[in-house]
């Protein structure tokens, strides 16, 4: 997301490396290029012209510290730029005591608004709230049905404690001129059915259009009159750039939004819209969409957007996806296995899948510093670990606990029925058997207390880092034969 931003950026800034001190010609020099880059990007103009004015006005003239060079100086100011124009935002939803709290989502056709109803459900349920999603888009074909079919997906296969409900009635869809009146009584009714069902939240789905008319908005309008929503959610299309900044402002100018979901982020390799939209309409972006998946949502962080721009990664985003994939018993019981040379192949693609779960592996490459620009180029195909996982689930329990008993037979077997070959196969092996063997090294009796050693004084044989697991060193070797011979 955000590539080509972020490169032309970080380029631009870079070239002031090597000087001395930060002038006014080579900042203006710096911002002609940093300009051309966010208006390719699609970027408001008008936001374009008043982040370059301040960062401008914010480094002229500044002395670089001692301990920082002028680009890394000058990217200290962008940034800060960057987070002043995205945000501030207060990504929390704001619950209502005692509820439901009404979401009312809105957005023109195409930009993702059903799916992103799931996604906010899901999310929701993660943190325990029980959900109800009402189906008010009677106008789309099939916009009912596959609403009911997010709600049972949703249900059955994201975290948490909470459910996931449909209210729906499907005998009232039609084509394109449903009665306005129709759908808001749909709202009516679904409201009054998800507080009986005691319903922490409802989500409200409504039509859209290809395009803002009188007939959208006065149904719009007529919902938010009957559910009288606590807060109202646009969902626009992050690849759409300017329209979907035109689409903010004229949606807030009707039903006074109070917060923009950026669907396909992870797509967006402009970011016109994210720096957009807050400056422009006033709205601020609680939430964008990050992938496929139903739990594919996050919440908007300017600071952490900005990092990823400028290509210092977004580590905190990165904790918090592991935090809820990992619980802290797991990991103790892994890292004991690993401390031990113990870890089994069940240990391992249980790991496998619960990173997988996190994102695609470039994306979260991406999200440690420095890296996100060095992959810019790289194809990081995630099928190649459906490859992994299908050499796992072709061995026995038995070989998944000792990967030692595998001979060329199991091999041989093992390639067949995982559908690779044993090249494919010996390499996972070695692969396996090489980490089992470094994480035993990296443990408490070695690598560690050594360390510990060196930190406190004491005294250690800088080659016995080099062949801690190998026996005893040629030092130690030498010491040994002298103390024999001094026996005899």
């Amino acid at each position: 997301m955000l590539e080509t931003l972020s490169s032309k950026l970080t380029q631009s800034i870079r070239n002031l490396s090597g000087r001395g001190r930060i002038s006014e010609s080579n900042v203006r020099d710096a911002m002609t290029e940093v300009r051309t880059a966010l208006i390719e990007a699609d970027v408001h103009i008008d936001v374009v012209d008043e982040f370059c004015e301040l960062v401008v006005e914010d480094a002229l003239g500044a002395h670089v510290t001692k301990s920082l060079k002028p680009g890394e100086e000058m990217i200290g100011i962008v940034n800060q730029r960057l987070i002043d124009v995205m945000g501030p935002v207060d990504s929390h939803i704001m619950f209502v005591d005692p509820g439901p709290t009404v979401i009312m989502m809105c957005g023109l056709q195409g930009s993702g608004k059903t799916t992103t109803c799931g996604k906010l459900a899901s999310y929701l349920k993660a943190r325990g709230k029980n959900v109800t999603l009402v189906a008010a888009d009677l106008q789309r074909p099939a916009a009912v049905e596959q609403l009911e079919v997010v709600a049972k997906d949703v249900e059955a296969n994201a975290k948490g404690t909470g459910f996931v409900r449909c209210y729906s009635e499907p005998d009232k869809c039609g084509e394109y001129g449903t009665a306005t009146g129709v759908a808001v009584d749909v709202c009516k009714r679904g409201v009054k059915h998800a507080t009986k069902e005691k319903s922490d939240v409802i989500i409200i789905d409504t039509a859209g259009r290809l395009h803002i008319d009188d007939d959208l908005m006065h149904e719009l309008r007529g919902i938010k009159s009957i559910s009288k929503p606590h807060q109202v959610y646009l969902v626009v299309d992050a690849m759409i750039g300017q329209d979907a900044v035109n689409a903010a402002g004229a949606f807030h100018e009707e039903l006074s939004v109070d917060g923009v979901i950026l669907t396909k982020f992870d797509s967006d390799t402009r970011g016109g819209a994210a720096l957009s939209v807050k400056r422009i309409t006033g709205v601020p972006i609680k939430f964008m969409g990050t992938g496929e998946k139903m739990d594919a949502l996050e919440e908007f962080h300017p600071e952490r957007i900005a990092s990823r721009i400028l290509g210092m990664g977004d580590v905190v985003s990165l904790v918090e996806k592991a935090q809820e994939e990992f619980s802290e018993d797991d990991a103790m019981k892994l890292a004991e296995k690993m401390a031990s040379g113990k870890m089994t192949v069940d240990d391992f693609i249980k790991q496998l899948k619960s990173i997988r779960r996190m994102g695609p592996m470039k994306q979260l490459l991406g999200m440690l510093p420095g890296v996100g620009g060095a992959l810019k180029n790289i194809n990081v195909d995630d099928k190649q670990f459906d490859s992994i996982e299908a050499i796992a689930n072709s061995m026995t329990k038995k070989e998944r606990n000792d990967i030692a008993l595998l001979g060329k037979s199991r091999i041989k077997r093992i390639a067949t029925g995982s559908g690779t070959n044993q090249t494919e196969v010996n390499k996972f092996i070695k692969q396996f058997q090489m980490m089992n063997k470094m994480s035993k090294q990296m443990a408490g009796n070695s690598m560690m207390e050594k360390m510990a050693s060196m930190q406190q004084g004491g005294d250690l044989d800088p080659s016995a880092l080099m062949g801690m697991t190998k026996g005893p060193t040629k030092t130690q070797s030498h010491k040994k034969r002298f103390k024999q011979r001094k026996r005899r």
